[in-house]
């Protein structure tokens, strides 16, 4: 086994993918231990600051990569693992901005009334209990929130020489902000550049679903990642796996299409797995399916399709050669020894 230690200094940290020289090349099977940023830089240390006086608008959703990936070449799948995420502070960050956020006035959904304020809030992290506290600004009341770490950003450059903004997901990945980007869950890119270039960073404590304050419990993470390639077999789309769940990813405006790129992805991904035809697979898959909306604030929107791999049958269990039990697998003896 071998493990790759990744601790980018303030001045490499990347801001697109792609547009970058890779900081790390690995081979297929390797392990990497990587530090991220927080999404405000690390800046924010106190309710009393707010982002738009503390950080740079530009540089907002750092990225610790890219990272290439030895072998990997346009059309080839990338999996990677996420063995373990773990704040690297005691402390994180959740902030309202005006003209951002899905119940507040923005430059695409125009209205009368004037944006929310900005306001920040700081929860003290308990990393040996497992919590995080939230405590409102303007009362006394408190809540003890159980901890759920999970990367709201992380993918591969995208094609045709493109940069594309941190800040934004598409079918590259980027800034998807799903919960379901946690420990055990394998993701699965399409690599259109030769190496992959994977980056990943914006760690957060926690997150609800949709993200709609914009922003989660934003801090630094200590995270560690296996990474594998699957020759040939790249998806349209980032598809995710756990040991219970397979899921499909969807990123666009407005909100219906991703839910139909997302829904489409694993309707067919069903049909491949099952043999069955299409409509057999979209009948199914209609009344089993959990429809997790990952954002609603970023320039685009992610939408996650998510089937139980118990209704599958034993196609479900060997996707893409097992790469996920393999790279489960490699975690194990990894964090056996750690």
């Amino acid at each position: 086994m071998t493990v790759h230690v990744l601790r980018p200094t303030p001045e490499q940290l990347a801001y697109t993918f792609g547009g970058y020289q890779p900081l790390l090349a690995i081979d297929p099977g390797d392990i990497v231990e990587v530090f991220t940023e927080d999404c405000f830089g690390g800046r924010i240390t106190s309710a009393d600051q707010v982002a738009s006086e503390v950080c740079r608008p530009d540089e907002l959703d750092s990225v610790s990569g890219p990272i290439h990936v030895n072998g990997a070449e346009p059309g080839d799948l990338l999996a990677v693992h996420f063995v373990s995420i773990r704040p690297a502070r005691p402390r994180a960050a959740s902030a309202s901005f005006p003209g951002f956020g899905a119940l507040g006035t923005t430059a695409e959904t125009a209205m009368l009334h004037d944006p929310l304020p900005e306001r920040t809030w700081v929860y003290d992290l308990d990393l040996d209990n497992w919590t995080a506290t939230f405590r409102a600004s303007q009362s006394d009341f408190s809540a003890t929130l159980p901890l759920d770490p999970m990367h709201g950003v992380i993918g591969v450059a995208p094609g045709g020489g493109e940069a594309r903004l941190a800040t934004v997901p598409s079918y590259y990945g980027g800034n998807m902000d799903s919960p379901e980007l946690r420990a055990g869950t394998t993701v699965y890119f399409p690599v259109s550049v030769a190496g992959a270039l994977l980056a990943l960073g914006d760690g957060h404590a926690r997150q609800g679903e949709a993200e709609i304050i914009g922003s989660g419990l934003e801090c630094a993470m200590d995270t560690v990642i296996a990474v594998d390639l699957v020759k040939g077999q790249a998806p349209a789309w980032p598809r995710f796996e756990s040991d219970q769940y397979l899921m499909s990813s969807g990123s666009v405006r407005p909100l219906d299409d991703a839910l139909r790129i997302a829904q489409k992805d694993m309707v067919t991904w069903v049909a491949e797995l099952t043999g069955m035809d299409l409509l057999d697979s979209y009948q199914l898959v209609s009344q089993i399916v959990l429809t997790p909306v990952a954002n609603m604030v970023d320039p685009n929107f992610t939408v996650v399709a998510k089937v139980a791999k118990a209704y599958l049958g034993p196609g479900a269990q060997s996707v893409y050669g097992g790469v996920h039990a393999r790279l489960a697998g490699l975690a194990k003896q990894y964090l056996a020894s750690h």
